[in-house]
């Protein structure tokens, strides 16, 4: 069994918190146990600011999956829940991320892990930081908490 993945949650059309719980569910059915959750919360849109705002929250998991796997099975769960790619940064009913996998390191185009937009989003830091402060990020060699400390992502996260 694969310990210690973690998964960020971001959703921003229709009702955000039973998406989240739709999303949680499925992650325990096809993926594996979800062991802990971070609190949720909302934030501006990143990237592309003229949608609504999100809520997000990391899960860690486990599971029997490889990476490789695990993404074919969290895009499935995205697509079954009504996902649609439209654009880039563009609002979703649904968002997964995968953003580590234990202390792997991949590098792929089609998988790259840990998150490299990880260390400059707060939304992911801060919920993140809910479940693992002192974790070393294994690329950057920084705990979760410096990461957070030196974020410069000026969004604002509150606590839903």
């Amino acid at each position: 069994m694969n310990t210690g993945i973690f998964l960020l949650l971001g959703t921003n059309i229709g009702d955000r918190r039973k998406n989240l719980d739709t999303a949680i569910q499925a992650i325990n059915s096809h993926v594996g146990k979800v062991k802990r959750q971070s609190a949720i919360y909302q934030t501006e849109a990143w990237g592309k600011t003229d949608q609504p705002p999100f809520y997000n929250q990391v899960l860690e998991t486990e599971t029997s999956l490889d990476p490789s796997a695990l993404l074919v099975e969290i895009l499935s769960i995205e697509k079954k829940m009504g996902r649609q790619r439209k654009e880039k940064w563009g609002e979703r009913i649904i968002d997964i991320d995968i953003l580590f996998f234990g202390p792997a390191i991949i590098n792929r185009n089609d998988l790259i892990i840990p998150h490299p937009q990880l260390a400059n989003r707060r939304f992911t830091l801060v919920p993140l930081s809910d479940l693992i402060p002192d974790f070393n990020h294994p690329v950057l060699q920084k705990t979760i908490r410096e990461l957070l400390m030196e974020c410069v992502d000026g969004l604002e996260v509150k606590l839903v």
